[in-house]
């Protein structure tokens, strides 16, 4: 079946709307009555939307409701082509932030990271109660005008899923959120503050036009026509699964520098060489792995290759690769540009899941997730963004202490008294 894949599946656009009106807490989305009744039975017959989810889906509203939304109430239009099959009306009269536009850009989001964060928790064979904490790493961003970006998709994604256990909030870094929050997983689950994360981002609507725009302009159709979302599921260590190497990760500072080298040499070789590893003993580095399909016709080139050049390039100057080797190199340590540009999404965590299979497997020793950041379209700051991580085979589950606190305790009481007692007899 081409709609389900080993992870997930790519969900049809009719469906998906369905969907954004059942993550929609404040009965802001309609749609169409007859559209409903037509793509319902479609959606109920995807075994991961649950009757809670399709409990929350309404029977839809005429025509002559939709086009009064639209054409009197400022609602931003759903479309099946060039037909109206639903709106999203305002959530506030006057707030900029909780306009139409706003929210539809944020319950999409919503909705396809609550897709895939049911898929992670059904993947990973765990109950939605066990996740302790969400995270989110979109690149949208939800509050009023008091506090445009005050949040928190996460614990908002987590209820859809129902994940009932679980607290969480939002990171955000522009492309490289996803690599941040992965790490901050990690360490979370290392330190024991909890025993699973969740780690989901939804997709981004103006990414659609980002591409397309320049795809037009060069007489193409606009070949990015989808949305993408990812969630992963990070746990304290079974003794089988591998793991994210939080000792050794990379990350760009402050007084790194822009420069295409500097920035590659702070997320790779520089964490490498403080793992005692050579950029060779790298099976498979995962950085920006957008589709180059679709960023060739839009100028932005084969963005999986050259990072994978600058990789190969560093690994020269280190002396861990004959130059000779270079070509060789990124065709055997690459991976070719297979996501959909969404900006976060594309930002190294596409291969994860993968890169588990094959570890498991014993296919590889070890991938690098690497993700990067350019800060400066926020206009708060010129520097760049990154973070990298080491996945690993499981090195054996740790075994736990014998001895519980309490009894450490007990037996530094009993030594502190002996010897109290031995410096009284003294005397």
């Amino acid at each position: 079946d081409e709609r389900y894949g080993a992870f997930g599946e790519i969900m049809p656009q009719d469906e998906f709307y369905l969907l954004i009106q059942a993550v929609d807490e404040f009965e802001l989305v309609y749609l169409d009555k007859d559209f409903v009744a037509q793509a319902k039975p479609r959606l109920q017959e995807d075994p991961i939307i649950s009757d809670f989810i399709l409990n929350r889906i309404k029977e839809g509203v005429d025509q002559d409701r939709l086009k009064q939304l639209i054409e009197e109430e400022g609602a931003e239009g759903l479309y099946v082509g060039e037909e109206i099959v639903g709106a999203v009306r305002r959530a506030h009269d006057i707030d900029p932030n909780l306009s139409a536009h706003v929210m539809v850009e944020n319950l999409v989001s919503k909705a396809s990271s609550a897709l895939a964060l049911l898929y992670a928790v059904k993947n990973a064979g765990i109950s939605p109660e066990e996740v302790e904490y969400t995270i989110d790493c979109s690149e949208e961003a939800c509050g009023d005008m008091n506090q445009r970006g005050g949040g928190n998709f996460a614990k908002a994604t987590a209820e859809i899923a129902q994940l009932s256990h679980s607290t969480g909030s939002d990171v955000r870094g522009f492309c490289a959120a996803p690599a941040h929050a992965v790490m901050v997983a990690a360490s979370l689950v290392k330190a024991g503050t909890f025993k699973t994360v969740a780690v989901t981002a939804g997709g981004s609507t103006a990414k659609l036009g980002m591409n397309g725009k320049d795809h037009l302009k060069k007489g193409l159709p606009i070949l990015e026509d989808c949305l993408g979302a990812f969630a992963v599921i990070l746990s304290e260590n079974d003794g089988v699964n591998p793991e994210i190497n939080a000792e050794n990760v990379g990350w760009h500072a402050v007084g790194t520098g822009s420069s295409p080298q500097n920035v590659i040499a702070s997320l790779v070789t520089v964490p490498l060489a403080k793992a005692g590893l050579k950029v060779t003993d790298v099976d498979y580095y995962s950085p920006e792995m957008q589709n180059p399909d679709i960023t060739k016709p839009a100028g932005a080139g084969n963005v999986p290759e050259a990072n994978m050049k600058m990789i190969g390039a560093l690994a020269v100057k280190e002396g861990d690769l004959e130059r000779k080797e270079l070509a060789a190199f990124v065709e055997k340590h690459g991976l070719p540009g297979f996501a959909p540009t969404q900006g976060h999404i594309p930002s190294g965590v596409p291969y994860m899941g993968h890169a588990r299979d094959s570890l498991l497997k014993g296919e590889i020793k070890r991938a690098m997730i690497v993700g990067k950041g350019s800060l400066f379209l926020g206009r708060m700051t010129n520097l760049f963004d990154g973070v990298s991580v080491l996945m690993e085979p499981n090195s054996g589950k740790e075994e736990t202490s014998s001895v519980s606190k309490d009894e450490i305790r007990k037996l530094i009481a009993e030594s502190l008294r002996d010897f109290a007692s031995g410096l009284f007899e003294s005397r």
